[in-house]
């Protein structure tokens, strides 16, 4: 009996994504808003800086071993230094300030909107660190920080100590973001937000033993909350984050912190059932607006 012949399988076409569009950038918005609805009942459950310590643990534990079987390329020496100070500044300064700010009972979208004011300190440094600044990305800010204000509008709720909080953790955003990209701009992926990881979650745990009570009073919801935000947004929205930061100016990666309001409000509306407001919905697309044209402005592809 003669057998059938055989068909060869042609190889696996890879996608190709239209010319200078890249899935990456919305993407990363999804993933880095998600961690204000993941934080929402995180907080109610346990202290911040614990929640914290949690998340920069078990994230850094899970991807240094990630990083060890890729056989990812460590920072050594002064690069690793380096990398150690980025990750505080973003990591343990930035999360730790706004998480608590969470904590005061401040809502997530002012939070959000405080965090969203990242470009405008971004690109105010970057042109004392010489980085061209076009009249279109100009633009393009001034649209996404009008949407960034639309969309949390009506949903202002002020503390003192939670807008101190806040302002803290912008700082500590901005700053890191602009010392990684100048003293180590070619970071690895992996093992670099691995050792940034592993570095704030002790930061983190000795600043929640010195001042915050040591109470867990939901362990599903903490449980839940820490294994979202460390897998979700330490890792996977890290990971993003550091690779835009290696093709593209900080000023221009910085854009998509304007999205991260009006999506924010998308989520809540879609996954906790709260309401979608029309300032809202403006402040979305403005926005994107804001982002499109800030981007395009530089005619580098991310």
């Amino acid at each position: 009996m003669t057998s059938a012949p055989v068909r060869e399988t042609a190889p696996a076409r890879r996608v190709r994504w239209p010319s200078g569009w890249s899935p990456a950038p919305a993407v990363f918005v999804v993933l880095w808003s998600s961690a204000f609805i993941a934080g929402i009942p995180g907080v109610k459950a346990a202290p911040p800086l614990l929640l914290m310590f949690a998340r920069f643990a078990v994230a850094g534990l899970l991807l240094g071993g990630y990083a060890l079987v890729r056989r990812a390329p460590w920072p050594r020496g002064r690069a690793l230094a380096h990398v150690a100070v980025a990750g505080l500044l973003i990591q343990a300064v930035q999360f730790g300030a706004f998480f608590s700010a969470l904590g005061t009972g401040l809502p997530a979208a002012v939070v959000s909107l405080v965090q969203g004011l990242n470009p405008v300190v971004i690109v105010l440094a970057a042109r004392f660190l010489g980085e061209r600044i076009g009249a279109g990305q100009w633009l393009g800010f001034g649209l996404g920080l009008a949407g960034v204000v639309l969309a949390v509008a009506d949903r202002v709720s002020l503390s003192a100590s939670g807008v101190a909080l806040c302002l803290l953790g912008l700082a500590g955003l901005s700053a890191g973001t602009l010392y990684q990209q100048r003293y180590v701009p070619r970071m690895d992926a992996l093992s670099g937000t691995a050792v940034q990881l592993l570095v704030s979650a002790p930061v983190a745990g000795l600043a929640w033993l010195a001042i915050g009570p040591i109470r867990v009073s939901d362990w599903t919801a903490f449980g839940l909350s820490v294994g979202w935000m460390a897998l979700v947004n330490s890792i996977a929205a890290f990971i993003l984050l550091n690779r835009m930061l290696l093709r593209a100016p900080a000023s221009r990666v910085s854009t998509l912190f304007f999205l991260t309001p009006a999506v924010t409000a998308v989520l809540a509306w879609s996954l906790a059932g709260q309401p979608l407001s029309p300032l809202a919905v403006a402040g979305l697309v403005l926005g994107g607006c804001g982002v499109l044209m800030a981007n395009l402005a530089t005619r580098r592809a991310i």
